[in-house]
């Protein structure tokens, strides 16, 4: 059974120790995609009765090692969290990747980690993985370590999609940047997802008959391409249609700041202060700026009615 709220360990020293047999597998999992959920599913595959655990980091190691060259996060570490939860982990170890962590060799990374840490008796990585200080350690040293310590090694090979392209979270990136969000669905096996909080913004849908729930910033997860998409929103689990925009709403030409606020279609009531989950569905055109107010309502009528019949398909 999977769960959205899998046991956690937050740091080194949180890790459960050797208590439980273990099946572990170790990576970055941003967005976990469904090459990700291949990986997990793999796991129960390799040992059904062994705790089926991954080992992620609170960042990109990117954001340590070459900051400048570091990609924004798919998901933020709670969803990321919640994502393996539901593709089947029953354990989740968040390290930090601090540069003491970095600089583990190979050797102390299998011991502390894998051994000591998390008892595992089996673990699962991909044919390119690296490990420990710069990279040192790859699969025939962790095979080494595994002999030594008690684990064995088993690799998985690269889930592709239709176009022999490897899913990776580069490309689902790519993707969300280009506003293609159904595609970017397929790879993830499920909605792209934004959350935060509800904010009070300039009241300008309200004024125009189309009342919107503005996002705090910045949200958890990746924010796609400026426009106007079909969406659901949920509220209290509750899922309602909804007219999604991202962007600075050039008609009135005064915001700076990069905004997401939904129009919740059938919504009536206040949303200040709740936690909504944004699903973003299909891309329905760019953030265009309108001679006058009018003419933006106009406008925001006609995607209404696209939005609605996307949705209810």
């Amino acid at each position: 059974m999977t769960s959205l709220h899998p046991a956690v360990s937050w740091s080194l020293e949180d890790l459960p120790g050797p208590d439980t047999p273990r099946v572990v597998t170790i990576g970055k999992f941003d967005g976990v995609h469904i090459g990700h959920r291949e990986v997990i599913a793999e796991l129960g595959r390799i040992a059904p009765h062994a705790e089926a655990t991954v080992v992620t980091f609170d960042r990109h190691p990117k954001a340590l090692l070459t900051p400048d060259a570091s990609p924004l996060p798919l998901v933020s570490t709670q969803q990321k969290v919640e994502f393996l939860g539901g593709a089947g982990a029953s354990r989740v170890a968040v390290i930090p990747f601090t540069r003491e962590f970095a600089d583990l060799s190979p050797e102390d990374f299998a011991r502390t980690v894998l051994a000591e840490g998390l008892g595992a008796t089996a673990v699962l990585v991909g044919g390119d993985f690296r490990y420990g200080h710069l990279g040192a350690g790859d699969v025939d040293t962790l095979r080494a370590e595994g002999e030594r310590l008690g684990f064995d090694v088993h690799t998985v090979a690269d889930v592709v999609h239709d176009e022999g392209e490897r899913i990776s979270s580069t490309r689902i990136r790519r993707l969300l940047d280009d506003g293609d969000v159904s595609r970017a669905a397929q790879l993830l096996g499920r909605h792209h997802q934004l959350r935060s909080t509800v904010v009070q913004g300039y009241q300008r849908g309200r004024e125009l008959g189309y009342p919107t729930a503005n996002l705090e910033n910045p949200p958890e997860g990746f924010v796609p391409r400026d426009g106007v998409y079909a969406t659901w929103v949920d509220v209290d689990g509750v899922p309602y249609q909804a007219a999604t925009s991202i962007g600075v709403n050039p008609t009135f030409g005064d915001v700076s700041q990069r905004m997401v606020e939904s129009h919740l279609f059938g919504f009536d009531g206040l949303l200040y202060g709740s936690r909504v989950t944004v699903h973003f569905v299909e891309f329905i055109r760019g953030m265009n700026k309108f001679p006058d107010a009018k003419s933006l309502a106009d406008q925001m009528a006609a995607d209404a009615a696209q939005i609605k019949n996307i949705l209810s398909r």
